[in-house]
């Protein structure tokens, strides 16, 4: 049976002929002649009984495909045209160098040059990213010293354009700041050190930082997200990855309670606080208020100097693991005024005491002792304005009244113990 031609590929070239095609089919064993018209190609391998590798002899015009063998030539109908496409012509390359180990994006720029089949850096071949009439961007293949650039298409082969591989210092780092952060990431770090410039890439252990900026001499980044734990950054450019500068993703420190839970609205009075991963506060506010002489005790307490303020504001800790917030225990502080009494009802009674007394005024709620002459009296606040006291005995004669809560004492009234 005679040789049954499929295809030819690539299926058109220069009118010059040496074109590299494959032939497709079968029946090509023991395979004489491949003929482009009447034209004998060169260069024909029968590589198996489905292909054959040939290069197009010279001719014009669109041609049959023919393949000879022991028992005939073949008849289908497959055709190549020799086209009188210009072959291409290279004007720049961007970077026209780059490292020895290769593979930085270089983009080619010139004419003719849809269709590439191959660019070589001398005689190493590079992968083809992406192709268009005017430009070729291309992965470079690892390399040395200055070699040249050449593009092939159907048409031929182009100019060549010198490039350059260069040997690039390995960076090296010598800072990080700050040292710590969250565990949610996206905090700035910048890193300092030399040969930096181009970095491809900045890790934090195994998880890559988004890279905000970036200079011979410093980067800065966006930093990923991490566990509590010390991880090694490294930064990675064209001549090598770095050595390794540790880092420690803080936990985010929790507020869980305080005591006390009042205070005066003017501040000062002392407050502690507790919760978890208070070790590195840096501030600590009452709502948007910083207090003042925050003291470490441990990693579950700290002790500070309220601010002055009003009504009930969340406290809240701040640490290079971030800042806590009020979703779980009792982290609110409510400021208070002043406690104020206005009158004593009745403002006399039995030296014996255990009269009922009426005291009303202001600011009374959290009333949390009540003393006749600085005797203790039982007492229960029924309002804001209002406490209701039993009278301790006292001596005849007049002794002062005063309410106590967590914003201080009250004014003094005057209380009669009548002589018995």
């Amino acid at each position: 049976m005679a040789p049954v031609v499929t295809s030819v590929s690539p299926a058109q070239g220069p009118p010059a002929g040496g074109t590299s095609v494959t032939l497709t089919g079968s029946g090509f064993t023991g395979a004489t002649a491949v003929r482009f018209g009447p034209s004998l190609a060169t260069d024909v391998v029968v590589v198996s009984n489905t292909q054959i590798t040939a290069r197009t002899p010279p001719g014009s015009g669109t041609v049959k495909v023919t393949v000879t063998g022991p028992s005939g030539t073949s008849t289908q109908n497959v055709f190549f045209t020799y086209t009188t496409v210009a072959a291409p012509v290279l004007t720049a390359l961007s970077p026209a160098s780059g490292p020895t180990t290769g593979g930085n994006t270089v983009t080619i720029t010139g004419t003719n040059l849809t269709a590439a089949t191959q660019v070589l850096f001398g005689p190493n071949p590079a992968t083809i990213l992406t192709n268009t009439p005017t430009q070729i961007t291309v992965t470079a293949p690892t390399g040395t010293g200055t070699t040249n650039v050449t593009v092939t298409t159907p048409a031929g082969t182009s100019n060549p354009l010198p490039y350059t591989y260069t040997t690039t210092p390995t960076p090296t780092i010598t800072n990080l700041n700050p040292t710590s952060g969250p565990t949610t990431g996206g905090n700035t770090v910048t890193i300092t050190g030399t040969n930096l410039t181009a970095a491809t890439s900045v890790k934090f252990g195994i998880n890559s930082a988004t890279i905000l900026t970036n200079s011979a001499t410093q980067i800065t980044v966006s930093a990923p997200a991490g566990p509590p734990s010390s991880v090694s950054v490294t930064v990675t450019t064209a001549g090598g990855t770095s050595n390794p500068l540790p880092y420690f993703y803080i936990a985010a420190p929790t507020v869980s309670d305080l005591s006390p839970h009042f205070g005066p609205a003017t501040g000062s009075n002392t407050v502690t606080v507790f919760g978890s991963n208070l070790s590195l506060t840096t501030a600590v506010h009452f709502g948007g208020n910083p207090a003042t002489a925050v003291t470490v005790v441990s990693d579950s307490q700290l002790t500070v100097t309220a601010p002055a303020g009003s009504g009930t504001v969340a406290v809240t800790v701040t640490t290079p693991g971030g800042t806590s917030t009020p979703g779980t225990g009792n982290p609110y502080y409510t400021y208070l005024g002043a406690p104020v009494l206005t009158s004593l009802n009745p403002s006399h009674g039995a030296s014996v005491g255990g009269d009922a007394i009426v005291l009303t005024g202001a600011n009374l709620t959290y009333t949390d002792a009540v003393t006749f002459g600085g005797a203790p009296a039982s007492f229960s606040a029924i309002s804001d304005t209002q406490i209701v006291a039993t009278s301790p005995a006292g001596a005849p004669g007049t002794v002062n009244v005063v309410a106590h809560t967590p914003a201080g004492n009250s004014n003094a009234l005057p209380y009669v113990y009548d002589p018995a």
